[in-house]
């Protein structure tokens, strides 16, 4: 792979400050800025950037053009609409899989005439392959999965798959099926050769994608990337049409220099800003899209933020002290300090976009009304469906904005209801505890010691997620909590923090839905106990709570012996595991994961909005792959 010396510099730095007349003609040597897309990498820079091999554990930067315009897998389903008005999408399979009647065996029909960027064509010995090798390490990604599941993996010809699993999983499909990622294909005839396919770091990425990594920043700040000249063997190119943008260029940069770089249109894509960066943006920029075009503006990602607590540690292991926690904040005043208000709320551990409204927002309420948690003898009803109005009345008051008046369009952009603000029935929830205080009205456990939280959170690249945890940990200290937040970078968040379980409380997500489809197996598979990991260990998954329950193994496994298309017996599974959460609150629900994409139309234009839903606009999305035959450069 080669590597631009002579711009390295000006790359990393600026980022090429240059000219208007260098912008219109050469971006950088033999790179026309028309024909190149730059988009941001909210990943920033990559720790190990010579590093390509996205199978292997801890690897870094998906984001940077990796899994998006590289990797391919056997199906997508998009969070929106889908290219063709159809959230599900066949990519490397030409059809949806094939079970038997009890789900112990899976075939896969493969798409014949895709080949990889060296030329090899793509067979079902890679799928083969890619199976058997993570199978047999399972430390890698993925390998969990099929070291648990896959009994046996074999051919019937070049283009179909059988597999044999060790139980029923209706789900099987979901380990090779996009929603933000999947389980990528190997090349065979590259890792084959590699002596230990954990440490291979796969440079240079021998692509299935539409694009081939052209050249990299060794410091990890930039990848740019070249349109195949065959991209009509991959199945973007063959299913709808050419990519508009020769090359594409993923860069990682601060908030501040994403606002300048896209105000000189130098940047077409900001993956996320705060509100009030994204709305002065938009007001200054005329070429400016968001997905709403008005409050609140952000597009609605089908990913739950929320408070996750370490259901290990004491003494987060008490279900008392889980729903004191809750009940102790205030959550118009995280939304508020959150997202200056244009928030979606969610008390159920589900996020609320898209469709969850209909499946499982709406039929709750009556449930969660009646709802109720004994509180020294007495039924204490938690739940209060005003909260949103409460909502959206403190953000037209406080920030001025074009709120929604209408009830039902308040409960879809800004949630149904939240748990109410009720301090003193948190506080004989932890006396029945045997919490007590001191003198200074501060919270001591038990032994006397004092109470003390260190809230981990993002500190970089998501301002939202920093300044929602500095608000949770404010209403705790209020409670009388000595509670503080620690910001940690996106990069190591998740492997140093998240993934092996080495904190109490986080500020973050672990629940992930495919936003087009009912099925919570995406995230809820792997919080069966075959795959619980202590804190030390990784999580097989996202179980990074580490909770336990046999009533959520009898619903994950009765959801993994239904069809995944019978959405009526999946949803009242889904409600099923809500309920649950709800009962013993093993983590606190706060809202969805509303992200402030803006993307320039200076030199491209088609990108995906609310009024034209074909996919998710925000870019380290691996089904962003779907908005490049729809874009089309501006001729400036």
């Amino acid at each position: 792979m080669k590597k631009v010396s002579c711009f390295l510099a000006i790359l990393t730095v600026g980022l090429l400050i240059g000219t208007a007349a260098l912008a219109q003609e050469e971006y950088m040597p033999g790179v026309s800025r028309n024909e190149l897309i730059i988009i941001e990498n909210p990943d920033g820079r990559a720790t190990d950037p010579d590093n390509f091999n996205i199978w292997a554990p801890g690897s870094p930067s998906w984001s940077r053009g990796l899994q998006q315009i590289s990797m391919d897998t056997l199906w997508y389903i998009d969070p929106d609409e889908g290219i063709e008005g159809d959230p599900w999408l066949n990519s490397l399979a030409e059809e949806p899989p094939i079970y038997n009647e009890d789900y112990t065996e899976m075939t896969v029909k493969l798409r014949q005439g895709i080949y990889w960027s060296d030329g090899v064509e793509f067979t079902a010995d890679d799928v083969i392959f890619t199976v058997e090798t993570l199978r047999a390490h399972p430390e890698m990604n993925w390998g969990p999965q099929f070291e648990i599941y896959v009994d046996e993996v074999y051919k019937t010809d070049d283009y179909t798959v059988v597999f044999k699993l060790k139980e029923p999983n209706s789900r099987m499909h979901s380990t090779f099926t996009v929603r933000w990622s999947g389980c990528y294909i190997m090349p065979k005839h590259v890792f084959e050769n590699a002596e230990d396919p954990v440490s291979f770091k796969f440079n240079p990425p021998i692509s299935l994608g539409p694009y081939v990594s052209e050249s990299y920043d060794p410091a990890g700040y930039w990848n740019l990337w070249k349109r195949r000249d065959d991209w009509e063997r991959t199945t973007l190119g063959k299913l709808y049409g050419e990519p508009g943008p020769k090359y594409v260029l993923y860069v990682g940069l601060s908030q501040e220099r994403r606002i300048l770089d896209q105000m000189k249109h130098e940047l077409d894509i900001i993956h996320d800003l705060s509100p009030e960066a994204a709305i002065s943006l938009i007001e200054k920029n005329p070429y400016a899209i968001t997905w709403f075009e008005q409050f609140p503006w952000a597009h609605p990602d089908p990913t739950l933020i929320a408070i996750l607590l370490n259901n290990e540690k004491y003494p987060y292991n008490i279900p008392e002290v889980r729903w004191a926690l809750t009940l102790s904040l205030d959550v118009t005043e995280i939304a508020l300090a959150s997202y200056n208000g244009a928030a979606t709320l969610s008390s159920i551990a589900v996020p609320p976009t898209g469709n969850h409204l209909t499946w499982y927002f709406e039929p709750l309420q009556s449930w969660l009304k009646d709802f109720s948690i004994n509180v020294g003898g007495e039924e204490f009803h938690p739940y209060d469906d005003t909260i949103p109005f409460q909502l959206a009345e403190r953000a037209k008051n406080q920030f001025g904005y074009d709120v929604p008046t209408d009830e039902d369009k308040i409960k879809q952009s800004l949630g149904y209801g939240w748990w109410k603000y009720a301090p003193d029935v948190a506080a004989k929830l932890l006396e029945s505890q045997g919490f007590t205080k001191d003198s200074s009205g501060r919270w001591l456990l038990p032994d006397g010691e004092p109470w003390q939280i260190r809230i981990i959170c993002e500190a970089e690249g998501r301002p939202i997620m920093t300044r929602g945890a500095t608000k949770i940990a404010e209403q705790w200290k209020k409670f009388g909590i000595d509670a503080e937040i620690q910001g940690v970078s996106t990069a190591i968040l998740w492997p140093n923090y998240l993934t092996p379980g080495n904190y109490d409380v986080a500020y973050a997500w672990n629940i992930e839905t495919w936003g087009g489809h009912p099925d919570l197996s995406f995230f809820l598979r792997t919080w069966h106990s075959n795959f619980y990991r202590k804190s030390g260990d990784a999580s097989a998954g996202s179980n990074y709570i580490r909770y336990q329950s046999e009533e959520l193994d009898k619903i994950i496994e009765n959801l993994l012996k239904i069809d995944f298309f019978d959405y009526e017996k999946t949803i009242a599974l889904g409600q099923d595991f809500l309920k649950l959460m709800v009962e013993d609150m093993p983590e606190i629900p706060v809202m969805s994961y509303n992200v402030f994409t803006i993307c320039d139309e200076y030199y491209w234009t088609g990108y995906p909005t609310s009024d034209n839903p074909y996919t998710n606009p925000v870019p380290n999305w691996a089904n962003s792959k779907y908005m490049f035959p729809k874009l089309k450069p501006t001729g400036k």
